[in-house]
C-alpha cells in the first residue's frame, strides 16, 4: 500500500481565522476543504516541505511555524502521515495560487464534515 508523508500548514491570522482551500475535482478526496500543504519529497524535512508547498500553493513565505501534531490515517488505497504545523508568521497574503477556491474561517467555526476524515482529530483540537 502506498504511504504518503504530507506537511500541512494551518495558517492562522491575528483574528484567529484559518486559511483553507478546496480540493480540486480531479484530486483524491475532491470537494473537501483542507489546510494547504503537500508531499514531503526525498531529502526534505517536514519543515522544508511546508515552506515549499505553502509558497507554491498560497504564495506566502513562512516565517514562523510550530509543530502541532503528527497523525496517521489509513484509507482503502493508501496510508497518509500528516505533519501539522501552526503557521502564524509569514510574508505575503495567502491566496489560491493554483486557482483553487479559498476562504478564511474562524478557528472556532471549523467543521469536521467539510474536511477529509484524516483531519478530524486536528479540527477537534483546534475547536476545543
Amino acid at each position: 500500500m502506498k504511504h504518503l508523508q504530507i506537511a500541512v500548514g494551518i495558517i492562522r491570522n491575528a483574528q484567529q481565522e484559518i486559511f483553507i482551500t478546496q480540493r480540486t475535482a480531479d484530486s483524491h478526496m475532491a470537494g473537501f476543504w483542507e489546510f494547504p500543504g503537500g508531499k514531503i519529497e526525498q531529502g526534505e524535512t517536514p519543515e522544508m516541505a511546508l515552506k515549499r508547498e505553502l509558497l507554491e500553493e498560497t504564495g506566502i513565505v513562512v516565517r514562523k511555524a510550530t509543530l502541532l501534531d503528527v497523525l496517521e490515517h489509513t484509507f482503502t488505497d493508501r496510508i497518509v502521515t500528516l505533519t501539522f504545523f501552526m503557521v502564524d508568521g509569514w510574508d505575503g497574503e495567502p491566496f489560491g495560487r493554483e486557482g483553487q477556491p479559498m476562504r478564511w474561517v474562524k478557528q472556532s467555526e471549523l467543521l469536521v464534515g467539510e474536511f477529509p476524515p484524516a483531519n478530524a482529530p486536528i479540527i477537534k483540537l483546534l475547536t476545543a
